[in-house]
């Protein structure tokens, strides 16, 4: 007999451990821990105005626009990459091709008209929603404020299958959103943080 119940209590245990499992297996990854470099770094973008300076070289300083190329036009250097660099890249650059003609140069980028912020510091709905949004970021705005700014799901959305898109190191994730659980049950679980460029989409349903 009680090698009876030892039998069940283990066929218990193994059933208890397995369900456990895939409850874990579930859970949806969520993205990683939003940064504050994420949202101060800047990167200049086409459009933009850039003031160079070049210490004690006045002759060499010069304010220039970001051409729809990407590419700046400087004093002896020519033509140069600044589309997608920090202003620190773009300097670290410009000091290393003018120490050919001047002597231990020291630059400095600054941006004067960042008229391409704008679109940077964006996120996005798109698909199955009732009014598609692309809209300026809010520190603190969160999945379901977007969802909710696009004026929720339409009636041909798979809700549980959206999707958060996010550039990660160079490399776009996705991240599983579950808004009809989120909106009509509360599990808030994939009410994720949101951070610029930030992209969320709604697919409809397969009929």
């Amino acid at each position: 007999m009680n090698n009876v119940l030892r039998s069940k209590f283990g066929i218990g245990l193994f059933a208890l451990f397995i369900f456990a499992l895939s409850a874990c297996s579930n859970k949806p990854v969520a993205p990683p821990p939003q940064s504050s470099g994420v949202l101060d770094e800047y990167r200049i973008g086409v459009g933009d105005s850039l003031r160079i300076n070049v210490w004690r070289n006045a002759e060499l300083s010069s304010d220039v626009p970001v051409r729809p190329d990407g590419m700046i036009s400087l004093p002896l250097i020519g033509d140069i990459k600044a589309a997608s660099r920090t202003t620190e890249e773009l300097a670290s650059e410009l000091t290393e091709a003018l120490t050919t003609y001047v002597r231990n140069p020291q630059v400095t980028v600054i941006v004067t008209n960042p008229s391409s912020s704008d679109f940077q510091r964006r996120v996005r709905i798109t698909g199955a929603v009732q009014s598609p949004q692309s809209m300026p970021y809010r520190e603190g705005m969160t999945v379901l404020d977007l969802v909710l700014m696009a004026g929720g799901p339409n009636e041909f959305a798979s809700a549980n299958k959206a999707k958060l898109y996010r550039r990660v190191d160079g490399e776009v994730k996705v991240y599983p959103i579950y808004l009809r659980d989120l909106i009509e049950k509360g599990q808030v679980q994939t009410n994720y943080p949101l951070q610029p460029s930030d992209i969320v989409t709604v697919p409809e349903r397969a009929f």
